[in-house]
């Protein structure tokens, strides 16, 4: 594998590349190009994940793809520097993704990236999930990447997913260990038993490890969200919340 100086993209992973983003490509490299410099300037992303920036960020985050439907509304929970939520916006431009993040320095950069790759139906939103639940409408997907164990992820993200919708929390080697451990927990918090399934087979090598979690009923116990921390809340951005509330369905 060519290490990738800067964000660009290696060449050998240009077909996966062009799968996935079509003539949208140069939008995500400019996005990559934004995470190589000012994401590394503002400690978002470690200066050793740059040479695999496309390899297990960007292409492991458009996967999910795969599992997002045309047209839905997604919200990305614990959103960090935008993976996945920022690349699902670029790869299909009709989604309505709201990034949900709590830490300002991370909101901050996000909204400039919505605004650098002109994402005109994304919202940044500053809340943790479970301040999030009470600020946007229920949607049709919520993902996560690298943010809790399932069973914590099960308590801030299931709240925000409309009965029938679903929770896409990408993991690693502990996948099936996970859901085994914490099957009850999801099941408490109102979702289906959580399965396993792969994304990006045809592309990538390894393909990437999915948790689904089909909301199938209101959470049974109401009040705090199954797992949700006692530590103190952040406020969130008055801007964001202002604009998402323009576009409630």
């Amino acid at each position: 594998m060519t290490p990738a100086s800067d964000g660009v993209l290696p060449s050998e992973l240009r077909p996966a590349a062009e799968h996935y983003f079509g003539n949208r490509l140069p939008l995500v490299e400019r996005y990559a190009e934004l995470l190589a410099s000012d994401g590394v300037l503002r400690g978002l992303i470690g200066p050793r994940e740059v040479p695999r920036l496309w390899e297990r960020h960007l292409l492991n985050s458009v996967a999910l793809v795969e599992q997002i439907q045309r047209g839905t509304s997604v919200a990305d929970v614990g959103s960090g520097a935008g993976l996945p939520g920022v690349v699902l916006a670029v790869a299909q431009p009709d989604l309505d993704v709201f990034l949900i993040e709590p830490q300002l320095r991370r909101t901050s950069f996000l909204e400039e990236v919505v605004q650098a790759l002109k994402l005109d139906r994304v919202t940044v939103v500053r809340a943790r999930a479970e301040e999030a639940v009470r600020d946007i409408s229920p949607v049709d997907v919520v993902v996560a990447r690298a943010v809790a164990p399932l069973s914590r992820l099960a308590g801030w993200c299931l709240p925000l997913v409309s009965v029938g919708g679903r929770m896409l929390a990408v993991k690693g080697a502990s996948a099936f260990d996970e859901v085994a451990r914490d099957r009850a927990v999801v099941r408490r918090a109102g979702g289906a038993d959580p399965v396993v399934v792969r994304c990006g087979a045809d592309w990538l090598d390894p393909p990437v490890t999915v948790v689904e979690v089909v909301r199938e009923s209101p959470l049974r116990t109401p009040g705090k969200p199954v797992g949700a921390p006692a530590a103190g809340t952040v406020g969130r951005s008055r801007d964001a919340a202002s604009r998402h509330g323009r576009r409630r369905r």
